[in-house]
């Protein structure tokens, strides 16, 4: 019998028979006195034949294969002290995109980095070893594995924007490729058939696949079959039926791992170290859609909790993104977890963050949209960090609010009012002092108001009562499913709240601080507040309409009270609504303090409604 699997491996690499590891097989045959050959396939083959005997023929003793394969991680797995400082420099960056800020790494966080690099590479090599060295893979000839397997070792991650493997060096981090046997298979079932000079019918009307199949490039036809033949192909993703799966907190994390392996996600948690560090780190859920069989068990989504919280969302796409046909499946999912939509918010603003971070960096402009996410306009920027993520002042700090104020008001500078003297019938935006007399001097054309620009932004805005809230549970319900929270005293003011009020289809809000209301710097009663608001045309709020404001004020950070009569709380004290947000999210509180005794500074603030 003709070895063309060996010819196939001596014109893939010229030199292998040549080698050290065959020219010693040699050797050892000659010692032996047995028969050996000169021509390069043989020897090939008489060398392969002894790989066999040591990777298949003791697979039933755990000491040997324990030892093969921790020659293969001696041989192929990173060097601790070779990971490159870009590694760490790259988790620091990870960092400062969630809106961590600026982190160190330490000692014993480069040790515990460096060992999950080390495990998650061990054991995605062992899938490989493990797998060839099965009955499972005795179907395939020694030569064809070999090939596979030394190939694969030249392998990083899967691109699937490039629709290839990374090739790896010395230096990558990343684990070994998942071990997808289906697409193996095809892999090598056709290669051993190009080897043979076998018809290959796959081939007769598919034109990439020959060009793939001369060329012989194990990482090229890998990816095509993950891509092409394995069921990541596009109508399979059209199949969204499927089921969630929760992986418990401190569970066993090889079912997890096990149920990722093979499949492309791109995951980390597909190593197995990666995969128990973060379930002790809380819940993970996974979604699997059903394969042609109508099984669940592709990987589509993955939810990471941080004990209670969502700690990330990854799906299979390109830079793990969400594949187009599962927002449906991911939204409803979220919509179960109570920071479910904050998780959302959260993550998109710290994707246009550091692309704008980046822009900043190249000396390139700012579009509209861009500015209005930088100033806050619309709300305000969300992070995974404890404080506001550090980015956001040092974008600001290179930029000029006044040459960019046109540009987010989308107006020639000569619309824009610097104060009460500039206003005219077609002023559109106005930066200035703002008092309930201003307020009546303003033209239709008006469209933004600030005190000062950007951070100075004044409400004003007509509110419509949402038809879903008709009591405090519905309240309470309406407000926690978009995200805010509410304390207890301000949940028990909503118990008390005359849910009976027939509201006006419409009103509209406006926010003055005591100082802008008063025109001075004084302390003020709230009965006087009331009182200087009646004058001015302003009336006070009905307090069934406050979770409608808060709703509708949900994209300001700025602690506003809710000028109403007042409710007694709790506690027994007359109290107001209060709107604001801090670094824990959206709240609907209470003032804190009896209104009919306690006195106003000038910075507190009030909303009313505009006659």
């Amino acid at each position: 019998m003709e070895n063309f699997g060996e010819q196939f491996l001596h014109k893939r690499d010229p030199k292998l028979h040549t080698s050290e590891a065959v020219e010693h097989e040699k050797e050892r045959l000659e010692a032996r006195e047995e028969e050996t050959s000169q021509k390069p396939a043989e020897k090939i083959s008489d060398w392969l034949e002894v790989i066999k005997q040591t990777h298949t023929g003791h697979r039933d003793d755990p000491q040997v294969m324990e030892r093969i394969k921790n020659y293969y991680h001696k041989e192929y797995v990173i060097d601790p002290n070779e990971i490159p400082e870009g590694y760490y420099e790259n988790q620091k960056r990870l960092a400062r995109e969630q809106g961590h800020g600026d982190i160190d790494i330490t000692e014993e966080m480069r040790k515990q980095l460096s060992e999950v690099v080390v495990k998650d590479q061990e054991t995605t090599l062992d899938n490989w070893t493990s797998y060839f060295t099965s009955p499972d893979a005795d179907a395939y000839p020694m030569w064809a594995k070999y090939w596979a397997f030394t190939s694969m070792l030249k392998l990083s991650t899967f691109d699937k924007e490039k629709h290839t493997f990374a090739k790896r060096d010395k230096g990558t981090v990343a684990p070994f490729p998942d071990i997808n046997r289906e697409a193996l298979a095809y892999v090598v079932d056709a290669i051993i058939k190009k080897a043979n000079n076998e018809k290959i019918e796959a081939t007769e009307n598919n034109p990439e696949l020959k060009q793939l199949l001369d060329g012989a490039s194990f990482g090229k036809l890998y990816a095509y079959a993950i891509e092409k033949v394995t069921p990541t192909e596009k109508n399979e993703l059209e199949t969204t039926e499927g089921e969630w799966i929760k992986y418990e907190q401190n569970s066993d994390h090889m079912p997890l791992v096990n149920s990722l392996q093979g499949y492309g996600t791109g995951w980390c948690t597909a190593g197995e170290s990666t995969a128990e560090a973060q379930l002790k780190g809380g819940d993970f859920y996974v979604y699997y859609s059903n394969d042609k069989e109508g099984k669940p068990t592709i990987p589509r989504v993955a939810i990471r909790m941080n004990e209670n919280k969502i700690g990330e969302v990854r799906g299979i796409a390109h830079d793990q993104n969400m594949d187009p046909y599962i927002g449906d499946v991911v939204k409803e999912k979220l919509a179960q977890f109570p920071d479910g939509k904050q998780y959302e918010k959260k993550e998109a603003d710290m994707k246009l963050l550091t692309k704008i971070e980046n822009k900043t960096k190249k000396g390139e402009n700012l579009n509209k949209d861009e500015l209005l996410f930088i100033y806050e306009i619309d709300s305000k920027i969300e992070g995974f960090g404890y404080q506001r993520d550090p980015r956001i002042e040092e974008i600001i700090s290179q930029r000029n609010p006044q040459e960019d104020a046109p540009i987010v008001f989308d107006c020639e500078p000569n619309l824009i009012a610097h104060g009460p003297k500039e206003i005219n019938k077609n002023t559109k935006a106005y930066i200035g002092e703002f008092t309930p007399k201003v307020l009546k001097s303003f033209p239709k054309s008006i469209e933004h108001i600030y005190t000062k620009f950007p951070d100075g932004k004044v409400f004003l805005k007509e509110i419509i009562p949402d038809k879903e809230i008709e009591s405090s549970e519905t309240a309470i319900k309406k407000l926690e499913k978009e995200g805010h929270k509410i304390n207890d005293y301000a949940k028990d003011m909503l118990t008390k709240v005359d849910w009976k009020e027939k509201l006006k289809n419409s009103y509209e809000i406006v926010s003055f601080s005591v100082g802008e209301l008063f025109g001075d710097t004084k302390i003020h009663t709230y009965a006087d507040i009331k009182a200087k608001a009646k004058e001015n045309n302003l009336e006070l709020v009905p307090a069934k309409l406050a979770p409608t404001i808060r709703l509708n004020y949900e994209k300001s950070g700025q602690w506003t009270n809710i000028a109403m009569e007042a409710i007694r709380d709790r506690d027994g004290n007359p109290s107001l609504f209060r709107c604001g947000r801090d670094v824990s999210g959206s709240w609907l509180y209470n003032c804190g303090r009896d209104v009919d005794v306690d006195e106003w500074h000038d910075f507190y603030r009030f909303f009313f409604v505009r006659k």
